[in-house]
């Protein structure tokens, strides 16, 4: 691996601007106002690449979650009477804070999670993307629309669409801007409130990014952001809510759907993947490669998108690996906010213990690695190197389990055919990837079983496709965010038709049975010329 000049970040090395906002969010860190004389249990949250506190926040408890419902219920009954107007110019001035507080936002991302400068600021522009979408879009996928009739000329039918209520927000650790305000984002615009549950580990970026919110005209109360753990305060949003977005694992993912599914209540979640990309002989390898380094190793690996395998077409397999693993050794790995560096940390001991077991594993086992393979602790407590696997035999458990770390395999198939079928060997479906000639990848992506599909790349240009839905199949996820349905999802429809003319089942100076032969001429001549729907 890449030596570099890169230190170990100290306290004394933290931005002023990061120290500053940190002193501040840490003494106002509360639940409902409750600021730094609260005497209650408090959670520590250490930085990455200082295994150090930084500061804490309150834990929460299920009457706290209660309170915060009870507010957000109260405000929310006031904010789906501002006009979509009103909502836009909000979250529009939200866009223009974000961007022109960038900075302080990837310094406080790092610091909470231990990421590189680079992805950080993916997280910066993901929330304006985000932000400027739905403002644009709100009022064209909530407006209602009419709708035909069985008999069109004899009724008008509009559908409506309205909040739900209150949303609940349960968010994860390793995009603690993105998923910690993304999905909020639409469910707010389209008139609902939030009660949402940042992850214990990064919640001064959810108290960060919202305080924009607010400062950008959000009223206060319809946000209710309840820190604390996912078995308590998570739960009892799950008990709470008119509707659940979670992203995290799929275990976890199970026991919130059983939750809320008592309940007959919506729910959205994005779970985890295994997520495979397929390099056919017809690719530019060069480019392939460096995709590939994006694809596996941003955010340290810690994405549910990231990339765990790779399949190569067999002659093009050794030319691949060469040049994969050349760039891999020549990354450069560090803590601190320089934008030069490749790749940070691993976001705590929990995550760095689960890429060792992983990787100890499959060594044992007989698998070959040619990349990587040790943690580097010059750099920081919990620093891991990139590594590349072949020869990865069928018993080891990264073969199929996700890793959630900068880990990946690489194993030659004959063709595309046998390609794609290992691609599909799996529970989960959620991302995958296609380096190819245009109309191979074409060929090949629609293919995979998998809820978004990046062609000559690895994930990034199908998240950016905000107007695009995604998700996952399989044990990947259930519902979507972005695109019309990443709004819509929040709101329930309503049917509103009125009749017209007569009454549906004919005039009473006509016998049932005589409308009845009128109503068949009808449905026949309908089909015939299409004049009904």
């Amino acid at each position: 691996m890449k030596r570099t000049n890169y230190k170990r970040l100290s306290v004394a090395a933290l931005p002023a601007d990061l120290e500053t906002e940190l002193r501040d969010l840490t003494t106002n860190a509360r639940l409902h106002n409750l600021n730094d004389d609260y005497d209650g249990k408090r959670l520590d949250i250490e930085a990455p690449f200082l295994g150090e506190t930084i500061g804490w926040v309150a834990s929460g408890s299920a009457e706290d979650v209660t309170e915060a419902f009870r507010f957000a219920r109260r405000a929310q009954q006031s904010w789906v009477h501002v006009p979509f107007a009103e909502r836009k110019r909000i979250f529009r001035r939200f866009h223009d804070l974000v961007l022109k507080n960038s900075d302080l936002l990837c310094d406080m991302v790092q610091l909470e999670t231990g990421k590189n400068r680079a992805s950080s600021f993916d997280e910066v522009m993901d929330v304006a993307n985000n932000a400027r979408y739905y403002s644009n879009n709100v009022e064209k996928f909530m407006k209602p629309r009419k709708r035909a009739s069985a008999m069109s000329i004899m009724a008008k039918s509009i559908e409506y669409r309205h909040p739900l209520g209150v949303v609940g927000q349960i968010s994860p650790w390793n995009y603690p801007l993105s998923l910690g305000i993304g999905d909020a984002i639409p469910a707010l615009i389209a008139g609902n409130a939030v009660v949402a549950k940042p992850d214990s580990a990064t919640p001064f970026t959810s108290l960060l990014i919202f305080k924009l919110l607010f400062d950008a005209g959000l009223p206060r109360d319809l946000v209710q952001l309840v820190t604390g753990s996912g078995r308590v305060v998570g739960s009892a949003i799950a008990d709470q809510c008119d509707f659940l977005m979670f992203t995290g694992s799929t275990a976890t993912g199970k026991v919130l759907g059983e939750q809320v599914g008592r309940r007959l209540v919506g729910y959205s979640a994005e779970l985890g993947g295994k997520n495979p990309l397929i390099i056919a002989n017809d690719a530019d390898i060069s480019y392939a490669a460096r995709g590939a380094v994006d694809a596996c190793f941003s955010n340290s690996g810690q994405l549910c998108v990231s990339i765990e395998r790779i399949y190569v077409e067999r002659a093009s397999y050794e030319d691949f690996v060469g040049t994969f693993s050349s760039r891999v050794q020549a990354m450069s790995l560090g803590s601190g906010f320089d934008w030069e560096i490749q790749m940070g940390s691993l976001a705590s001991a929990d995550q760095l213990a689960t890429v060792e077991k992983y990787v100890e594993d499959a060594r044992e086992k007989g698998a070959n690695i040619i990349c990587g393979g040790k943690k580097r602790p010059d750099l920081g407590p919990y620093f891991y190197e990139p590594t590349v696997l072949t020869d990865v035999p069928q018993d080891a458990l990264l073969r199929t389990e996700e890793v959630f770390g900068p880990v990946v395999y690489i194993e030659p198939v004959d063709d595309l055919y046998d390609a794609i079928e290992l691609a599909n060997d799996t529970d989960y479906g959620l991302n995958a990837s296609v380096f190819a000639a245009d109309d191979t990848a074409w060929q090949i992506g629609p293919k995979i079983e998998s809820g978004s599909v990046a062609l000559n790349d690895g994930y990034t240009s199908s998240w950016a496709a905000i107007d695009n839905p995604m998700g996952g199949m399989k044990e990947s996820g259930v519902s979507h965010r972005h695109g019309a349905e990443g709004l819509q999802k929040y709101t329930a429809t309503q049917n509103v038709t009125s009749q017209r003319f007569m009454y549906f089942r004919g005039p009473e100076s006509i016998s049932r049975k005589t409308f009845s032969k009128i109503m068949l001429a009808l449905l026949k001549s309908g089909k015939t010329f299409r004049l009904l729907p």
